[in-house]
């Protein structure tokens, strides 16, 4: 874990080097999703069931082999414990109205010339949703992705998810059976990415993947952007929180392994202007540990890339070295975080206050939990209904709007030498 002053003289050096940092795929990865993609592209079917024998030690034989039931996945939302059946209910209800608001409204109007303008949105006719099955299997996500989705109006949706020796998350399919998911697949990796893509004989591609995934999954959504639309290339994730030396440092602690708990290469840091309660969190952080079944982790996560920053006054200090790491998760634990918040220009999500640990975005609270990593906050948003839609505008002239309009239209087509563009308006002109 490292740590940072910004009386240190040293300070700006180090505090870029952290925001510099990459702690995302290699060329190496980037060589093997080649390959394997090129493979489903060339093979369909046969990549995938070895692929599937390879990795996932599970023979893809029969036809019943490849697909995960609608009656399966009622099944299993059936034998939920009525807690949990109660907590994704209210999950997908909370995501559901929040996604639901976002819906663009279509326009249609006339312009001082005349012209008619508008625009219709139309949701994509088949959206293909990553859910992982090693390290993480979470129905949350698969809620986060398939509902907004359903909002959007997506007719066909499609999971894809790996199953470790035949093994599946029940929790997972009794999601898919709240969110209404048309399809699960038993494969995961690049080549599943690869197959809602290009499609398959089984599989039927669709126009837009979105999911979180390892460095494979991430690396062959960037590779088929273009061939499919895609929520975003997602790295690993990162919570920043800023916190005075009024919260409870325990809690402090437990925020920022929520995320370290992800994956080794996930990333916590913490802002602060006590450097006592500075060291408190960080012995919490030490004892917390040692405590969570996903400890090692979480351990490494920390060691590796947890950062605590210590300034003189956070108000002052902290907003421009938010905007610099651009954090996918951010805490402000603070007095007035409504005093700040207009100050952030660039992070995925911001929890307000000492009582919104980021764990209930997550979950419950509703606005989505896929946003942007790497500091791609600087230009990018977290996913939403828009993921699933695409707008088509229209134009509509008659006599006395092209008369208002074209002339310029026709001089500007000449001055870029394109004579057929200027003449397609002239004789309308005449």
């Amino acid at each position: 874990m490292e740590q940072l002053s910004t009386q240190d003289a040293d300070f700006a050096k180090r505090f870029e080097t952290i925001v510099d940092a990459r702690r995302e795929a290699d060329s190496d990865v980037a060589g093997v999703v080649t390959d394997i993609l090129r493979t489903v592209k060339s093979e369909g079917d046969a990549a995938l069931a070895d692929y599937t024998a390879r990795f996932d030690g599970y023979a893809l034989a029969q036809d019943h082999d490849w697909l995960i039931t609608k009656d399966q996945c009622a099944k299993a939302y059936d034998a939920l414990d009525s807690d949990l059946r109660d907590a994704l209910d209210l999950a997908a209800q909370r995501i559901g109205a929040y996604h639901e608001a976002q819906l663009p409204e279509n326009r249609d109007y006339r312009d001082a010339d005349g012209v008619r303008l508008g625009a219709i949105w139309r949701p994509v006719d088949a959206a293909g949703l990553y859910v992982p099955g090693g390290r993480a299997a979470y129905p949350s996500s698969l809620l986060m992705n398939a509902i907004p989705a359903r909002v959007a109006g997506v007719e066909r949706l499609v999971v894809v998810t790996p199953t470790p020796k035949g093994n599946s998350n029940p929790l997972v399919l009794a999601a898919a059976h709240i969110a209404g998911v048309d399809e699960i697949w038993r494969i995961g990796g690049a080549q599943a990415v690869g197959a809602l893509a290009y499609g398959t004989d089984k599989i039927a591609p669709v126009d837009v993947i979105t999911g979180p995934g390892n460095a494979y999954v991430a690396e062959a959504k960037r590779q088929l952007y273009g061939v499919v639309g895609i929520d975003m290339v997602a790295g690993p994730s990162e919570i920043l929180v800023v916190a005075d030396g009024k919260n409870d440092p325990d809690w402090i602690a437990a925020d920022l392994l929520s995320q370290a708990e992800h994956d080794p290469t996930s990333q916590s840091i913490l802002i602060t202007d006590d450097k006592v309660f500075a060291a408190e969190v960080e012995g919490r952080v030490n004892v917390q540990i040692d405590a969570l079944s996903t400890a090692t982790t979480a351990r490494k996560s920390w060691d590796d890339h947890g950062v605590i920053i210590v300034v003189d006054n956070i108000a002052e200090q902290a907003p421009a070295l938010i905007n610099r790491l651009a954090a996918e998760h951010l805490e402000l634990a603070i007095d007035n975080p409504e005093a700040m918040l207009p100050t952030i220009r660039h992070a995925g999500s911001v929890f307000l206050g000492r009582m919104t640990p980021e764990a209930v975005g997550d979950y419950v609270a509703g606005p989505n939990h896929v946003l942007p990593t790497g500091r791609r906050a600087r230009f990018s948003s977290g996913l939403s209904v828009l993921d699933f839609m695409k707008r088509t505008s229209f134009i509509g002239l008659d006599n006395a709007a092209i008369t208002a309009i074209g002339p310029a239209a026709a001089a500007l087509a000449h001055a870029e030498g394109l004579p057929a563009h200027a003449k397609s308006v002239e004789l309308r002109l005449k």
